[in-house]
């Protein structure tokens, strides 16, 4: 059902100051006796459930697209940092340690966006009310994205060493809002449950 904002008994509580993602707010709506009229139910009374459960098919896979961007964006910080900063007389990315971040940062975010496309493809082939669902495909995409952003966040830090720890470089950034890709439309634990169930 849809609960418009001008509806009594709806309120909109505080807003929330989060650890990331801080330029989208986010608050707590409160619902108390608050009536919807019968137009604004969707689909009929009880079919709620699978409307919601298609909802966060396909909002996981923009989960996994957002993740996706994290983990570029600090890749690219990254990989710029390395060909700027100079240590011993010769750029950071010369230094093999660095290479071997930056090889496997690339490769974890190619295997990413190609989950991420084929849960894409899923959707946009399976897309009808009584059809087949994608859960599976949202679910393998949204938990390598939202993990490889983690990852490629933290081990962007270790590229830039001190500075990834300040707000002058913007790693600091991509890795708090990184955190969010494994917990909002369901946690990394309830991703793997949903990839669990359809491997029966």
């Amino acid at each position: 059902f849809i609960v418009e904002q001008a509806f009594e008994g709806l309120t909109v509580g505080k807003k929330e100051d989060k650890l990331g993602i801080r330029s989208s707010d986010t608050c707590t709506l409160v619902l108390e006796n608050c009536k919807v009229p019968v137009e604004n139910v969707l689909k009929g009374a009880g079919n709620g459930f699978p409307i919601a459960m298609n909802a966060l098919d396909n909002s996981r896979i923009g989960i996994a697209a957002q993740a996706l961007g994290i983990a570029q964006g600090a890749y690219e910080a990254a990989l710029k940092y390395a060909h700027e900063r100079e240590t011993f007389g010769k750029p950071i990315v010369a230094h093999q340690m660095i290479t071997a971040y930056l090889a496997d940062m690339a490769t974890q975010i190619d295997a990413a966006r190609l989950l991420v496309y084929r849960a894409a493809w899923a959707k946009q082939h399976h897309y009808e009310d009584d059809g087949p669902r994608h859960s599976k495909e949202a679910s393998m995409a949204k938990l390598f994205a939202g993990d490889t952003a983690m990852w490629v966040a933290e081990r962007a830090i270790q590229v830039l060493g001190g500075y990834g720890y300040t707000k002058e470089f913007p790693v600091e950034r991509f890795f708090r809002d990184a955190k969010i890709t494994q917990i909002y439309e369901g946690t990394q634990e309830v991703q793997r449950l949903v990839i669990a169930r359809s491997l029966r």
